[in-house]
């Protein structure tokens, strides 16, 4: 859809409280109103006829017969501005705002708040209440007094009602601890503890202050196009009188282009029938957009929204999906896998109350109806599990039947018979191409098994969902997979394939049937890994011949001992006897001669770490260290830091895509877990190997005796174990005569 935005100038010098000009955005054509993104629903049709759906080409109509048209202000409405302030941080708020304005996963805020409660700081941090207690409310007016003056506390302390439906307040809002709040300069604690205790202290006194107030203010303006239309335009602006609380909190969105409530947005100084020039008109071109995906704060919302579960779990239930690959992480955005589509379809076929959305409310209101004494434990447990009757519906009538909560699990979880586990895990793509989600990962294939025209590809676990086309399908299967034979090895007549494994790229040999594969005379096919420069789809058998020829014998030194060059886990290196050197590059396997290799080990065997790495990415300064960050590449994979602290990235974040946001996220869980504890065994073996003199003739007597004793014993065994064959055999030919 299209509009039109014009800048329109008052022909007067401005100034900071009387803009010169104004931008205002077109709103209605001969009265109709035109249509924005709200107007449109998800197929892209408009909702309401009476809206004005502009496309481009009646769009750059209107603005050039607009060209020499005179505007006027038509109206100037001003209505009053008022905002009250945010309540104390409760779990979810505090979750939210911690991830909005720090970065923090809901895991690494409850870590951190932890510690934070530990050492005296705060008060609990698990809890429903937006409630303060007289102390705390006493304690925050008298710090507005004192930092901010008398003319921003209200007349009367503010109260908060709880809005969480069955909400346990056993204890108050978090808040700063103690009769008298410490200014975050006081608590003198550093890092990500000063950055979460600064929040809650900031909310909690702004939340006794007095309300923000100001002006807003709507502008219309008007004209008529040179082809007889008549257009309006509208902007719209915010003062602030009195910032009130905003002087000390600010709430933060999740909408990153939301504005925020501090922010102003000041208009000329305009009346009614005064003539305005447009100096510029604008088209401009919007597409509707697809609901922005889940970050860790917007889904905490809508869990506490939808009543699942409580403030405390909603950490954990976050860490178990990411955890266990039901989502990945691209920036802050939760990604759902290919395994969450197979799991989630496979409850809902076959599990579909335990599931729905509502039972978890439900199951919270037979609990407290428990807890108030209403309601026994014993029998409501007993219809829970076994159901209301004996039923003889099975499985599927308790899993999808009327959405009574109290089917009965015993049924769901004993008749698992009817459960498809290909057709669950089963997705058509188009083109006769269906996504499998399998044991090893994701992937797609087209037509039937063992079959002629059978096709499969393995899908990246990194790939977002909806990003699997059709025409990227059809790419993934077009690309070499399984086995790609190369040729014949002329040496052994066996022949050479191209393999994609598990941990790469590798060449084969494929072994003669009735090769023994187990046993003393096993045979084990000749395998090896491609180097970095290879590719399956270009592999020669000439290179695959090669590779399998590794290890290769350089030469030998003066004194005979042989000189190899191998390629290993860490790179290609040369080993001689128990002497290992790095080489630069893997092509220098096969083309290193015996002189370089004895000049690389007459020099001397660099100790302690190589030189290090460039790194991989650079993501800016981190908000808490105030150190630069970078993605390196470590012995066991990329991952962030800043000099100090290290995290490895997760299996759902990439080098080319990792965002400085996500890395200050990984640094910041990585500094909530603390240092890695360290163990006591040396100390252990050193005080046993001082005890050790002192027994040591007591030790021998015992060993000797030992083994004296257990000669005996088995000397024992033996002639028993003689005598009981002995008469096994004659028992034996007895039964045979």
């Amino acid at each position: 859809y299209w509009d039109l935005t014009g800048t329109f100038a008052t022909g007067r010098a401005g100034d900071a409280s009387d803009p010169s000009s104004l931008v205002a955005r077109l709103q209605t054509v001969d009265g109709r109103r035109v249509a924005q993104g709200r107007d449109f629903d998800s197929l892209g049709q408009l909702k309401s006829a009476n809206t004005l759906h502009l496309d481009e080409a009646n769009a750059r109509a209107l603005a050039a017969a607009l060209e020499n048209t005179r505007f006027a202000v038509r109206s100037v409405e001003s209505k009053p501005y008022r905002r009250s302030p945010y309540a104390p941080f409760r779990t979810t708020t505090l979750q939210q705002e911690a991830s909005r304005k720090l970065g923090f996963g809901a895991k690494a805020t409850m870590q951190i708040a932890q510690k934070l409660y530990e050492n005296g700081y705060i008060t609990y941090m698990r809890t429903d209440s937006t409630t303060l207690s007289d102390t705390a409310v006493s304690a925050a007016r008298a710090q507005v007094t004192q930092l901010y003056g008398a003319d921003y506390l209200p007349p009367q302390p503010r109260t908060y009602a709880g809005k969480v439906k069955n909400a346990q307040e056993a204890h108050e809002a978090i808040r700063p601890s103690g009769d008298r709040f410490r200014t975050p300069a006081e608590t003198g604690l550093t890092g990500d503890q000063f950055k979460l205790y600064e929040l809650i202290w900031k909310r909690t006194v702004a939340s006794q202050m007095k309300d923000a107030t100001g002006n807003s203010v709507t502008v219309k303006i008007g004209g008529a196009a040179s082809d007889g239309r008549d257009v309006e335009f509208s902007a719209s602006g915010k003062t602030i009188t009195f910032h009130g609380f905003l002087k000390a909190y600010v709430e933060g969105a999740d909408d990153p282009n939301a504005e925020l409530d501090d922010r102003e947005r000041r208009l000329p100084q305009v009346a009614q029938g005064d003539a305005l020039t447009a100096e510029e008109i604008t088209v401009d071109g919007h597409a509707t957009k697809p609901p922005a995906r889940y970050t860790e704060a917007s889904l905490v919302k809508e869990l506490e929204e939808r009543e699942i579960g409580r403030p405390s779990t909603y950490a954990s239930i976050i860490g178990t999906i990411l955890d266990r690959g039901y989502v990945f992480k691209k920036g802050t955005a939760l990604v759902p896998s290919f395994l969450s589509f197979a799991v989630v379809n496979l409850l809902e076929k076959h599990f579909g109350r335990l599931v729905d959305y509502d039972f978890t409310a439900k199951m919270e209101d037979d609990l407290d109806a428990i807890a108030r004494g209403e309601a026994q434990s014993v029998p409501w447990l007993r219809r829970f599990y076994f159901g209301e009757g004996t039923g003889t519906g099975g499985a599927a009538e308790a899993g999808n039947g009327d959405g009574d909560h109290l089917g009965g699990l015993k049924e769901l979880v004993t008749d698992l018979g009817a459960i498809d586990a290909r057709e669950v895990s089963s997705f058509p793509v188009g083109n006769d191409i269906v996504l499998r989600v399998g044991r090893y990962g994701p992937y797609i294939e087209r037509g039937e098994k063992d079959s002629e025209n059978h096709q499969r590809a393995d899908v990246p676990e990194d790939l977002a969902p909806d990003e699997l086309s059709v025409e990227l399908s059809e790419e993934l299967l077009a690309k070499p997979s399984g086995d790609f034979e190369l040729g014949t090895d002329p040496a052994t007549g066996h022949t050479i394939v191209a393999k994609d494994g598990r941990y790469g790229p590798y060449v084969t040999e494929v072994l003669p049937e009735g090769t023994p594969k187990t046993g003393k005379n096993a045979v084990k096919p000749r395998t090896a890994s491609l180097f970095k420069s290879m590719a399956l789809d270009t592999v020669t058998l000439d290179d695959a011949l090669k590779l399998m020829s590794l290890p290769r014998v350089v030469g030998a030194d003066a004194e005979g001992v042989e000189i190899t060059a191998q390629n290993g886990r860490y790179g290609p290196y040369l080993k001689k006897g128990t002497d290992s050197r790095s080489l630069q590059a893997e092509e220098q396997l096969f083309t290193i001669t015996l002189e370089e290799a004895l000049a690389i080990y007459a020099q001397p065997k660099q100790r302690g770490r190589a030189a290090a790495k460039p790194p991989l990415k650079e993501l800016g300064t981190d908000p808490v260290s105030e150190k630069p960050v970078v993605v390196k590449d470590g012995r066991f994979g990329a991952y962030v830091t800043d000099g100090e602290t290290n995290a490895t990235l997760r299996s759902g974040d990439s080098v080319e895509e990792i965002t400085p946001e996500r890395g200050y996220e990984l640094l910041a869980e990585k500094r909530a877990k603390g240092p890695a504890k360290k163990t006591a065994k040396k100390a252990t073996k050193k005080t046993a190997a001082k005890k050790a003199p002192a027994k040591k003739a007591a030790a021998t007597k015992k060993t000797a005796a030992a083994k004296t004793t257990a000669a005996k014993k088995t000397t024992a065994a033996k002639s028993t174990a003689k005598k009981t064959a002995a008469k096994k055999a004659t028992a034996s030919r007895a039964s045979e005569d």
